[in-house]
This record gives C-alpha cells, sequence and structure tokens, in this order.
C-alpha cells in the first residue's frame, strides 16, 4: 500500500485504518499527511519539521480546501466544527515543540515537551479519523455476494478489548523491563474491507467464544489462538453456510475475503495468486505490528472457522504486496492499544475475556 507518507512502509495501524476508509477525498488525504507526518518528525526529533508541519496543517485549514472537505461530509457542519478541533490543536503543537527547541538535549524539559506534542497531535489524529468517517456515504456498506448472507457480517467496524493473563500463576508480562500483571489489548475490527471475517469475528466474541481460551502459537512471528477443545479445529455452533460447507468436525467455515485495492469489493474463496494478481497491494495490509489476520489451512482458502493471529514481524523490508501474507491471508483488524503487550505473550497464556465495546449494533446476523 502506498504509504500516507511517501515510499516509507507505512506501519502505524490507526494511518492505515484511516486509509482504509471508503472515502474519496484528495483534500482530507493531503490534511491526513501533514497530521501524521508531524508524528514521525516529534518522535524523531525533527522539531523544525514537525513545527513546518502545524504550520501547513493550519494553512490547509485556512484555504479553500475546507470548503471541499466539508461538501464531501454527510453533516458538513459536524466536519467544519472538527476541522475548527484541528487547528486549534496546532496551537499547543507548536507550543511544546517550542519548548522543546529551547530545552537541553536529553532533559526531562525536553523529554516533557515532546510528550506534550505528540499528545497534541494525537488529539489531532483522532479528530482526523472523526472527520474522514464523516466523508463515508450515508449508509454505505461494502458489497457481499448473496451467497454469503447466511454468514454474519461486520457492516462497519467495532472496537474489542481483550485480558490476557499468564497461563503461570503469578507471573506477569515484562514488557522492556516493566512488569504487568496483565495484558490489556484494544483492537479495531473492519467491516469496510472485511465484512464476512470481521462479522465472524465480532459474532464469536459476543459469544464468549474465546473467553478462557489459551494461546495456542507464538513463535517471534504470530501470536495464535481460537482452536477449541475437543476435536473440532473450530467454531461448531450455528448452521454452516450453504455456499462453503462445514469442516469434518462440524465446524463453521468462512470463505477467504481479499480486498484489493481498485476492486469494488473483496473477492472471495481465492487468493491474490490464484487470481494471477500477485504482487498488488490490499487495502489494509500485514504491515502494522499486531496486523490481525485469519488463520486458515495453508492449501485450503475456505478452510478457516475461528482461529485467528496477530503479526509480530517487523516488515521494514516487506513493504504491502511484496510478503508471504498480503493477498492470501485477510487482515480483518489492528491492534491499536497493547500492541507491546504481544512480544510477551506466550503459548499457555489465557484469554481471560474478550468483549466488543462499540459496534456490535453493526454485526449482521445469519439470514
Amino acid at each position: 500500500m502506498a504509504s500516507a507518507t511517501g515510499s516509507r512502509v507505512n506501519k502505524d495501524a490507526e494511518s492505515l485504518l484511516r486509509l482504509g476508509l471508503p472515502i474519496k477525498n484528495k483534500e482530507v488525504r493531503e490534511l491526513q499527511k501533514e497530521i501524521e507526518t508531524i508524528k514521525q518528525d516529534v518522535s524523531s526529533k525533527r522539531k523544525a519539521t514537525a513545527a513546518d508541519g502545524a504550520k501547513q496543517v493550519k494553512k490547509i485549514l485556512a484555504s479553500k480546501k475546507v470548503a471541499k472537505m466539508a461538501a464531501n461530509c454527510r453533516e458538513s457542519n459536524v466536519c467544519i466544527d472538527t476541522m475548527k478541533e484541528i487547528d486549534s490543536a496546532m496551537d499547543p503543537l507548536a507550543t511544546a515543540i517550542k519548548s522543546s527547541q529551547d530545552a537541553f538535549s536529553g532533559s526531562i524539559e525536553e523529554q516533557n515537551a515532546l510528550d506534550n506534542a505528540f499528545n497534541a497531535q494525537q488529539k489531532a489524529a483522532t479528530l482526523l479519523t472523526t472527520l474522514e468517517e464523516q466523508m463515508i456515504p450515508a449508509g454505505y456498506t461494502t458489497p457481499v455476494p448473496p451467497q454469503y448472507s447466511d454468514l454474519p457480517q461486520l457492516q462497519r467496524r467495532a472496537k474489542v478489548e481483550m485480558l490476557i493473563k499468564k497461563g503461570e500463576d503469578g507471573a506477569q508480562f515484562d514488557i522492556d523491563g516493566v512488569n504487568f500483571p496483565e495484558a490489556k489489548l484494544t483492537m479495531i475490527i473492519d467491516g469496510y474491507t472485511a465484512p464476512v471475517t470481521g462479522g465472524n469475528f465480532v459474532e464469536l466474541v459476543s459469544k464468549g467464544f474465546y473467553n478462557n481460551m489459551k494461546i495456542q502459537r507464538s513463535d517471534g512471528f504470530v501470536v495464535q489462538t481460537g482452536e477449541p477443545d475437543g476435536e473440532a479445529t473450530g467454531y461448531t455452533g450455528g448452521k454452516a453456510s450453504k455456499s462453503i460447507g462445514q469442516g469434518p468436525k462440524g465446524e463453521r467455515l468462512i470463505p477467504s475475503e481479499i480486498f484489493i485495492q481498485g476492486d469494488k469489493g473483496p473477492i472471495y474463496e481465492t487468493t491474490i495468486e490464484e487470481e494471477g494478481r500477485g504482487g498488488e497491494a490490499t487495502i489494509l495490509p500485514f504491515s502494522a505490528y499486531g496486523a490481525m489476520g485469519w488463520a486458515r489451512d495453508e492449501y485450503d482458502p475456505n478452510s478457516g472457522s475461528s482461529q485467528f493471529f496477530w503479526l509480530l514481524f517487523d516488515s521494514d523490508l516487506t513493504p504491502a504486496g511484496k510478503n508471504v501474507l498480503d493477498g492470501r491471508y485477510p487482515v480483518f483488524g489492528y491492534v491499536i492499544e497493547g500492541s507491546d503487550f504481544l512480544q510477551d505473550v506466550k503459548e499457555g497464556d489465557v484469554i481471560v475475556s474478550a468483549k466488543v465495546t462499540e459496534g456490535l449494533e453493526y454485526l449482521k446476523a445469519p439470514q
């Protein structure tokens, strides 16, 4: 996927989610590029460049581009107010950057100022998401072939929170030398690019399927779970899809679902390679730490049921469309908070609870 900030590999989950929204407005993408670049500049202590970025954001928001963005919104007044808030967020950001420039390098004062700048940028980025979501056409849903109507579908996005504890009594998660009694992950599940996969996951979470389930694989490349106790390798509740059928032990199966950039909807029951489109980029790529993929048998794209994985691989050298996962397995979400915990989630650790905290109303039940 082309990144929001040039030729680098985009590893920012929230940026990728924004880029995955079904909107077409070049002005808001320009604004997104500037706001997201500030985050990189602050993190790398490119202070002058970050200050210039804040000025550029304000310049965009003082131009005729505001009207073009508002015209694309469902509620133009909401977008205008949101853009005013983004503009206001640039003032404390600029002040914080100036304070960091005035402080001694490596001092507590410099770090505090950079933290303040980062927080101001995060506020602007959150507002940017609100702005872009307002540009999604009213009533929009990703087209899904009718033969999959007997499977759950997520028609927008949902948020899922998961608590994981160590399998050994008293053990804690060690994250860069700091111990935590439990790992809390917050995930965004995307029904715009993976309505069937995302819907299947959200339905299983809402049923408590993953509660008290052990982590079943942790090899430094992925962390995987979703296989229940017993002989079945997946979820056996509910009715099997007429078009996909069920697994050998009665597992409800779902089709492979891959949304390629430029297409109007996902392709099903196949992979990019099988379609002769190897190297093309998916809308949501496996380029962010904590990207969520749907697991299946290697040679059967329709063998997925309830197992999923978080990707741990640092993909600096494998841009979207060039790694072994993009286009073979669907990305259906990202960890947006708590991804650092994944480095110490091991086989045998236990998912204490998983719950849908937002967006359950967008889950469409099987017909």
